[in-house]
């Protein structure tokens, strides 16, 4: 029986060996949907401040709702990472690849939710809370629970900054990774996310 469907499984699909097993399709939609979130976001967040004026609310309005739906997406894939843990690492990998992939993974994580949190504080200390023209998808104005405090938003902007360079290094990291465990390894384990 296949675990998400309830029904039989797909024979036609060829079997395939990958070492530790694969994740389960929920996992993998959520990785992929964190994957194409972070595509948007990281963009629109290095260019802002390159946008002229007129346009910025778009890029902020864009930017800060794919970020907080990053947030969201996480906290759901930790949430399913504890009713349904990822298969193990590949025993035969060597050790400091074993702990360099899972202090890659873990480090992700973590940034993946501090960084849409000090971005939506930062907001809000600058006097922008996500509400009207940046209001969540739109349409969902998220209760203001600061006043403007000036010196707070550069700090935070600061933090802020330097998070997205950080999970852009982390994401060189991870995709290099897989890539070359595909590319150089065959090892498959590229084939556990896909």
């Amino acid at each position: 029986m296949d675990a998400m469907t309830g029904g039989a499984p797909d024979h036609a699909a060829p079997a395939r060996f990958v070492p530790g097993g694969a994740y389960g399709r929920l996992a993998k939609w959520l990785h992929w949907i964190t994957a194409v979130l972070m595509l948007v976001a990281l963009p629109f967040g290095f260019v802002i401040q390159h946008v002229k004026d007129s346009d910025k609310m778009v890029f902020y309005a864009i930017h800060e709702s794919v970020g907080l739906t990053i947030f969201l997406v996480v906290l759901l894939r930790l949430a399913w990472r504890r009713i349904s843990p990822p298969p193990p690492l590949d025993a035969r990998l060597p050790r400091p690849l074993r702990v360099a992939a899972t202090a890659v993974h873990h480090a992700l994580y973590a940034l993946l939710l501090i960084q849409p949190l000090l971005g939506f504080f930062m907001t809000n200390a600058f006097g922008f809370p996500l509400q009207g023209q940046t209001a969540y998808l739109g349409f969902i104005d998220l209760p203001k629970f600061m006043e403007a405090v000036p010196w707070l938003g550069n700090a935070l902007g600061v933090l802020h900054r330097i998070g997205g360079w950080a999970i852009l290094v982390l994401l060189v990291l991870h995709i290099g990774g897989a890539v070359w465990h595909q590319a150089i390894r065959r090892d498959d384990t590229l084939l556990r996310m896909v």
